[in-house]
This record gives structure tokens, sequence and C-alpha cells, in this order.
């Protein structure tokens, strides 16, 4: 390929926010330089006041393929991925058929994905009650670390581990030296506030944040922490909703615990006291909780207790959300977002003085460490893809069906102005989306884990 550049008078990099020419070369970016000192006789894209961020990594989705495609799929979730500025997705083990707890199950993913994929993805391994002896296998096939749930996914094919099954599985995962991700919520808080709501109006939205207490998150991470204190595995906590658990996740930082947190979208924008009875398209778990307790998770953010955001892009049927019976208990608990995270996170940040280094940190920089491919993605440098997302941080639009993208198009952003428009996302130096187009073939690959020195730790 032939020498490029591609010029911004606001390019991010981890030295900060300037005017730069980023030449790239095969894909991979060659220099970053002043833009008096790009080449003559170069091909110059010039991208004028538009921000250049690095291409976006969201380390938890739900791809859902194979098996139930109609849910979503690897050509939807990547085209949506392009459209938000995503150039990698990191997809969760679960949703799919069959679920990936086997080497066998992630040839079946990558099997599904040949051709499809508009941008790069990874794959997590999961980690359920009865396959200990899968967990060293997936991490030599490539899985990027492991997902695993302490309560009911909502979802059979997946199931939750109890306290011995994960004494059983830590020393596996240790072994890997992978992180094993966690959705933090223990079902005895769960099923207590459950029965006592028995009789309650699941219409209205407080009674399903009632039926899903702090406590159940705050009791979760205690145990996990404590596990991780005992074996040395890598921890990570995915969607954080309360506040609460902030002062705990700093104490087990302050000690050394290899511990790292992530919050999503819905919780740092979404608040549970503006949310409409009935209206299950705001049904996620953990719960959206209430305004006080979204501002101390901005601080958490800002404080650095929390690492990252990724979107838990957990698509499913229009039917599966329950929408003309507005029943909070039987809806489907998921909010898709990849096609307006970063325009929802840039709404609220910009508001609270963060600036787009510090959107580059939550949603590229950390997620790109989460999954081991620091070395590749998440940064405008040199040696890393050319991947990059061509952002107007000062316009506005009001969302509407158009800019979804995904595969059913449903939202509780629908109708909302947002900050922040993106108008191109490119991986490895080929423009994937523009101006709502999708130029070219479907040309994302599997980025798989590098092994350090060819072997596990």
């Amino acid at each position: 390929m032939n020498l490029q550049a591609f010029l911004s008078r606001r390019v991010v990099t981890s030295r900060g926010i300037h005017p730069a020419g980023v030449l790239v070369q095969d894909g991979r970016i060659l220099d970053v330089v002043s833009p008096d000192q790009i080449p003559a006789q170069v091909s110059v894209k010039d991208f004028g006041d538009a921000a250049m961020l690095p291409g976006l990594v969201d380390s938890h989705v739900h791809v859902n393929e194979p098996g139930r495609t109609e849910w979503e799929g690897f050509q939807t979730a990547t085209r949506a991925a392009a459209a938000g500025g995503f150039t990698l997705l990191v997809d969760m083990p679960l949703n799919c058929l069959p679920a990936t707890t086997t080497v066998a199950a992630l040839q079946a993913k990558r099997k599904a994905a040949e051709g499809q994929c508009h941008v790069d993805w990874m794959a997590w391994g999961g980690v359920v009650s009865d396959n200990q002896e899968h967990i060293r296998d997936l991490a030599s096939a490539g899985v990027a670390g492991f997902k695993c749930f302490l309560i009911h996914p909502g979802i059979d094919g997946f199931t939750r581990v109890t306290e011995p099954e994960l004494r059983a599985a830590s020393p596996h995962v240790e072994q890997t030296g992978l992180p094993l991700l966690v959705h933090a919520e223990l079902p005895g808080p769960v099923d207590m506030a459950t029965c006592q709501l028995a009789q309650a109006d699941w219409s209205k939205y407080e009674t399903y944040l009632k039926s899903r207490p702090d406590e159940a998150e705050l009791s979760a991470i205690r145990l996990m922490l404590s596990l991780c204190r005992e074996y040395h595995f890598r921890l990570h906590i995915v969607h954080l909703s309360t506040s609460q658990a902030l002062e705990i996740l700093r104490a087990a930082k302050s000690e050394g615990l290899p511990a790292s947190v992530e919050t999503c979208p819905h919780y740092l924008h979404l608040f549970s006291e503006k949310i409409p009875d009935g209206q299950t398209l705001f049904k996620c778990a953990p719960p959206i909780r209430g305004r006080e307790n979204r501002e101390k998770l901005w601080q958490g953010l800002r404080e650095g207790v929390i690492d990252l955001v990724a979107t838990d892009h957990s698509p499913c049927p229009p039917e599966m959300k329950r929408l003309d019976e507005g029943d909070f208990r039987m809806a489907w608990g998921g909010i898709s977002s990849l096609s307006l995270a970063l325009p929802v996170m840039w709404t609220e940040a910009s508001s609270r003085g963060f600036n787009l280094l510090d959107i580059t940190r939550w949603m590229a920089e950390g997620p790109a460490r989460l999954a081991a491919c620091e070395s590749h993605k998440g940064c405008i440098a040199k040696g890393y893809d050319a991947d990059f997302v061509v952002f107007e941080p000062e316009a506005e639009f009001i969302v509407t069906e158009h800019h979804l993208r995904y595969r059913h198009r449903l939202s509780p952003y629908l109708r909302e102005r947002l900050r922040g428009v993106v108008k191109a996302t490119y991986l490895r130096g080929n423009c994937v989306f523009a101006e709502g187009e999708y130029p070219g073939e479907p040309a994302g690959r599997e980025f798989r884990r590098q092994q350090i020195d060819g072997e596990l730790k």
C-alpha cells in the first residue's frame, strides 16, 4: 500500500490534543508528525477541525452468533460498531449457541464470523459450573479472558457459578494469566427482594429497581475481591451500577489487588427518577439507579476507581422486551447502544469538564488493555493499527432509528438530543464508515491475543 497521510487540527494522542498528520502504510501507523512534516507528494486526507480519536474498543458486546443471529449477528453488530466509532469488539461467550465454553464452540464462532465483519473482533471464553478442564485450552486457542455469572444470566445454556465452583476454576484461570470478568450480583439479595415484591406492580420501574438491590452487587464484589486475594487471578468487574461499591474497590486497588472495573454509558447518562413506568426499553441488569448514584459513578471515573467504559450491548428481538405489556419482571434485560455510545458519553462528559483525552482513556486505551491488545489497538501512535474515528464534538443531533444501525432498532435514547457526531471510521487505514455509508467489502478480522514468547504464563 502507498504511504497515506491523515490530517486534523485535533488529533488525540497520549501526548495531548494537537494538530498532526498521521502517516499510514500497510495498515499501520508509520509515524505521527506535525502538519509541516508531512512528506511532499503524499496523498493527504484532511479532516480539518474534526477530531481524530483512536478507534474505540468495546470489551463488552453480545453478538449472539452463531445460534441467535435473529437477535444480532456479526454483520449487524459490526456495522453498528463502525457507525459508532468502534474498530474492535470483544464478544461475550453467552447468548450464542453453543456458548463459548469449549474450543469447539470458539471454532464455531470463528466460522460464523468469516466474511461478515466491518470491524475487528476478539472473543471472551466462558467459565460455567462444569468446564474447568476447558479453561486452559480456551486460553491456548486465543480467547482474551473469561466471563462468569454469579447469578442466573437470564438465559439457559450458560450456568451461573457458585463459590465452590469458583474455587475450582480460579487456579485454572490464574495459570492462564488472563482476566476473569464477573457479572457481580449474588442471587440471595435478589431472591429475597423479589419474594417481598411478589404482589407489587411490575409495570413500575421502581418495583424492578427494588428487586435488584445494591446489596446484590456489594456482596458479590466482596466475594470476588476475597477470591482474588486468595488465588491471585486478574479480576474485572463488569457493568458496575452501584456507587456504594466504590469505596471497597478503591481500597482493593490501594491494597494492590489485580482488580479493574467498568461501567456503561446507560449508568452514566440515565437515572431511575426519569424512567417512565412500563418503559421496558430501560431494563438492564444490574439496574439503572438514581441520579445521585449516577453522579457518584462519574466521580469514580474522575478518581480512576472505575477504569473503563464498555457498552454491554445486549440486543434481543422486540417481542422479548414486552413493550406492549410493559412488564419489567418478564422483559429481557439489555440495552443496545453500539452506534450511540460515543455521543452518549460525550454529551455527559463534556458537560462535566472532561475532554476527548478522557474519552480515549475510558473507551479505547482501557478496554484494549483489558483485552491485552494495547500494543496494537486503542492509541494513535507509531506502530499501532491505523484505526481511528473522525468525530465532530460540537455537532448535535436528535436520535432517530436511522442512527441505531444494529439489527433491531430499539433504544431508550430515541428522540434524545446528543452531542458529538461520528463522521467516519477507519480500520487499518481503510474507511469502513462515512456519512452513513459502508464503503467496500467487510474487512474486519479476528484479532487473536498475542502470547508472550509463544507460551501462557
